[in-house]
């Protein structure tokens, strides 16, 4: 994945960030059996999202024509012999 660049933009930083806040909420909430506080853990996760695609579309997410990568079937040009072959 690090060649395609998924997910390294503002947009997904911002939505995965609060996104994990909210986990971190909905779960410290749920230990202290306090059902309010988990699902406004959970409402918190879902902001996340809201808010990614927001700012996707604001454009500071991926473009879609650079997530689609080209892969080549040609040969290489050029081929070396083995090292023990050179001479």
């Amino acid at each position: 994945m690090a060649g395609s660049s998924h997910g390294h933009t503002p947009a997904a930083w911002t939505g995965v960030i609060i996104a994990f806040i909210g986990f971190c909420v909905a779960g410290a909430f749920m230990v202290m059996a306090q059902p309010v506080g988990f699902w406004a853990g959970m409402v918190i996760v879902l902001l996340g999202g809201v808010v990614g695609m927001i700012m996707r579309s604001m454009g500071l997410g991926q473009p879609k024509e650079s997530g689609a990568l080209v892969y080549s079937t040609t040969a290489p040009a050029a081929t070396r012999e083995p090292a023990a072959a050179e001479s």
